[in-house]
């Protein structure tokens, strides 16, 4: 995508399951601005030291220098002025200001590309992005491959037990699964009826 005329910013966001390539398609993007010789800032949450304090780095080990932050608002605060690109990767994992500071990058002409899991392990949408996927210009939202049946997998399995939310893990504890083979825990939040996880079956019990 482009913008519709020059110094324009938008937000451009990338997601999907685990092992979809989301970190690879975002260092892939950021790689092209770089070469275009446009400046290219990094970030991610401090959380994510699966594989580098210092990198972003994708399953396939494709990496790109970062700098790690507590909150959302610290990429706003410690962003230099010059830059014209804004990389946020794992943004699932950030706090809520994070849709806002990225309307207030774009408003000031940079273009923000982040990328993150629209979905828990339940099937529940995530952190920040429900919101980042409804204001964005453009989204890229990409297929993992089921490991169960070789289906587009949309969905991420968690393999161990944890009644946490949030455990940071990569093969061994998630894969990707289909719909249909998706296997969530637990049940949405009671505020929430519209969510139905996988293999919900309500409608058919009432008709039963």
């Amino acid at each position: 995508m482009n913008p519709t005329r020059p110094g324009a910013g938008w937000i451009e966001v990338i997601t999907g399951p685990m092992f979809s390539g989301k970190s690879e398609e975002l260092i892939r993007l950021l790689r092209r601005a770089a070469i275009a010789r446009q400046r290219v800032e990094v970030f991610k949450p401090a959380l994510d030291d699966r594989y580098s304090e210092g990198d972003i780095v994708s399953h396939s080990q494709w990496r790109v220098p970062c700098r790690l932050v507590e909150r959302a608002e610290e990429i706003r605060t410690r962003l230099d002025p010059r830059t014209e690109v804004v990389g946020i990767d794992e943004a699932q994992f950030f706090d809520d200001a994070l849709p806002a500071v990225c309307g207030h990058l774009a408003n000031l002409g940079k273009r923000v590309i982040v990328a993150g899991l629209d979905m828990d392990y339940r099937g529940v949408p995530f952190g920040p992005l429900p919101v980042l996927l409804a204001v964005a210009e453009e989204v890229h939202k990409i297929h993992a491959i089921c490991t169960s049946c070789g289906a587009p997998a949309a969905y991420t399995q968690r393999l161990i037990e944890s009644d946490e939310r949030v455990v940071v893990g990569a093969s061994g504890v998630y894969e990707a699964r289909c719909r249909r083979c998706h296997e969530p825990e637990g049940a949405p939040p009671a505020s929430e009826p519209w969510l139905f996880p996988p293999g919900d079956d309500s409608d058919q019990k009432e008709e039963g």
